[in-house]
């Protein structure tokens, strides 16, 4: 499946119908007079967050979305049908924004979300309403009141409990294939990893959500490389996680470039707690992985954790440092539950 965070859409919200002019004219009845319904009321643009859905791919391909209008009414006093609402699924963590997505309209941060956008047009009164004491017989009516349309921008921010970020070619995509059951593509190049990635990490009766990001390069907050548009996705991230190359030529500067990036792009990132790791540790030897754990402790005034992503060295010390940072929100799993596979199958 392709992923897209970001797409215009065009939503428009039903016209009300427009109300009758009738009359009841009946054979045997004496008193006739006005019974124009009123019309119906045009359907409502509803957006509604759904699991299971990590992209906005479906957006591309089909951008305009208007909600039926509303029927008219008619004679014996009867109501014009309603519109039906429109009902747009969306990921969760998507936000609706303005034109110039310059102002968030809504925002979906849970399964089952669901909000009225635009509302309908209510129908137009019918001329039996407009019946006094004075006015026996009106032929006004009416005309529905009109609907509402707007573009509108949606931009997904993935839920995850815990990012990862660092320079290119860091590990972070070894890392998370190594904890989780993502299947990350791994390279030995740069920008091997070209769009977000989740994953479900299981430690220790809990589990979390991780998130890995493209890496970022200097600049990256002026469009250098893919630039920082993926930052989004770890704004709701409570704990990040940096890894940092121990091959490196300068672990230190590495660390500061990425800092400097997050700090560019704002949106609160250098004020959540993070975890500094000092990965690929299983290519050095103790005494020089010993000194760039003390340059980068220096550097980011942060305890260091030396791992290895490939062997599996140092891993489940982080994943207990994120669960620390993350706190009792990490949900509690059932030691036995590993899956599907685990399930007894059952004819009933």
């Amino acid at each position: 499946m392709h992923f897209l965070d970001q797409a215009k859409i065009f939503v428009r919200s039903g016209a009300g119908g427009p109300g009758a002019v009738s009359f009841r004219r009946e054979k045997f009845i004496e008193y006739g007079g006005p019974d124009g319904g009123n019309g119906g009321k045009g359907g409502d643009i509803i957006f509604e967050a759904v699991a299971g859905l990590n992209t906005l791919i479906d957006f591309r391909y089909t951008q305009h979305f208007r909600a039926p209008r509303g029927e008219g009414g008619s004679g014996s006093n009867r109501t014009g049908a309603g519109g039906d609402d429109l009902v747009i699924k969306v990921p969760v963590g998507t936000q609706i924004m303005d034109e110039e997505r310059e102002e968030v309209l809504l925002d979906f941060t849970r399964a089952g979300q669901r909000e009225v956008f635009l509302r309908g047009g209510d129908g137009g009164r019918g001329n039996a309403s407009y019946k006094t004491s004075t006015n026996r017989a009106p032929r006004q009516h009416g005309t529905g009141w009109p609907y509402q349309e707007a573009w509108v921008w949606l931009r997904l921010k993935l839920l995850a409990d815990a990012g990862l970020v660092g320079l290119p070619n860091a590990g972070k995509s070894t890392f998370i294939n190594a904890v989780t059951n993502a299947q990350a593509k791994v390279g030995a190049y740069a920008f091997t990893t070209t769009r977000p990635q989740l994953g479900v990490v299981r430690h220790h009766n809990r589990e979390f959500v991780i998130a890995d990001i493209p890496g970022l390069i200097e600049g990256a907050a002026d469009g250098a490389g893919i630039g920082d548009r993926f930052l989004g996705h770890i704004e709701r991230c409570k704990v990040l996680l940096h890894l940092v190359d121990a091959n490196d030529d300068d672990v230190a500067e590495s660390y500061r470039i990425v800092r400097d990036e997050l700090e560019n792009y704002g949106g609160g990132l250098t004020d959540k707690p993070v975890v500094v790791a000092l990965n690929k540790i299983d290519t050095l030897d103790d005494e020089l992985i010993a000194a760039l754990l003390a340059e980068l402790e220096e550097a980011s005034g942060e305890e260091v954790i030396a791992i290895s992503g490939a062997a599996g060295t140092g891993t489940d010390w982080a994943l207990d440092r994120l669960l620390e940072a993350i706190g009792p929100e990490a949900a509690t799993v059932d030691e036995d539950d590993e899956g599907e596979d685990s399930i007894e199958w059952s004819p009933v």
